[in-house]
């Protein structure tokens, strides 16, 4: 994605982010307080072609295959590396211009994927000032796939964000709806929304707060909101996504729940275009397991099952 010179890139890595390697996204720890985090201008990083569109994969737990991906803003910085969404601060004006480079990306990255033979669903993180501020349906109608086949984008508005006006939110969703934007209500469970609330917006997905999905297999609280919001999707006619999946009894617990999508470390870090399309096309040139070989490997760490 940057438009830096090809051959100062680092090397390339096929579904792993090795330990130590210079692509390694910088993490912060999430205590951090904001004003901790490195101010960026967003400006120079467009001018000096430090964007770049990462990418993490999200499974269909009740089918074992890949849902989608989740498409993430990041920069690389010649100094502090590679920063993730969160990692770094930038002020409103440069959040919209940063949202408007995202989406175009998302929109555009599809058509590899899709020639690569692999039809994925992605998705992106926006907040709900993006998407009064920018000019979301000409953006689409000038950079989607022009192809039947593509399935549309799927952006993520957080809980607290969209019900502050749901009059508001259902007609800005209707909208973007006719041209093949859907909405995904995140960080579901943090926020304070009301049903009411919710009940007039048409959403797809609810995405459990990650808060939450961590240790739900041993946390009673963390459990029983995660069931909730898991049935409480259900009875919306939408599906349940968790965000932030670390270790396998949470995966297993979240599965037990009924719950449809997973994304998180266990399954798949993020990582760029190139390295998800080198995953995807090892996972479909492996060998089939076998008649009487016994059951296929459970989702582990960077696989995609």
């Amino acid at each position: 994605m940057a438009n830096g010179d090809a051959a100062s890139e680092p090397p390339r890595r096929s579904g792993r982010i090795e330990s130590g390697a210079a692509d390694e996204p910088r993490r912060l720890d999430p205590s951090v307080a904001a004003p901790s985090r490195p101010r960026i201008a967003i400006a120079e990083v467009l001018t000096n072609g430090w964007f770049e569109a990462w990418y993490q994969p999200k499974i269909n737990l009740k089918r074992k295959c890949l849902a989608g991906a989740e498409t993430l803003a990041c920069i690389r910085h010649p100094g502090l590396g590679v920063l993730m969404p969160g990692d770094f601060d930038c002020g409103a004006h440069d959040i919209a211009s940063l949202g408007e480079r995202a989406l175009t990306a998302a929109l555009k990255s599809w058509s590899p994927f899709d020639q690569a033979g692999f039809n994925l669903s992605l998705s992106m993180n926006v907040p709900v000032g993006v998407l009064l501020d920018l000019p979301i349906r000409e953006l689409v109608a000038e950079h989607r796939p022009q192809s039947d086949r593509w399935p549309g984008l799927i952006l993520h508005v957080t809980e607290d964000e969209i019900v502050r006006d749901p009059k508001l939110a259902r007609e800005i969703t209707t909208r973007l709806r006719a041209s093949g934007i859907k909405i995904a209500i995140d960080n579901f469970g943090a926020g304070y929304s009301s049903l009411a609330g919710l009940r007039e917006i048409p959403f797809i997905e609810i995405r459990l707060d990650r808060s939450f999905v961590q240790d739900c297999a041993t946390d009673p609280t963390n459990g029983a909101i995660c069931q909730t919001a898991i049935d409480l999707s259900h009875r919306f006619g939408s599906v349940a996504a968790a965000d932030g999946i670390r270790s396998q009894a949470d995966l297993q617990a979240l599965m037990a729940m009924g719950c449809d999508l997973g994304q998180g470390e266990l399954i798949a870090p993020p990582m760029p275009q190139e390295d998800l399309l080198d995953l995807l096309r090892e996972r479909v040139t492996k060998p089939r397991p076998q008649p009487g070989a016994g059951p296929p490997p459970a989702v582990t760490i960077n696989r995609i099952a």
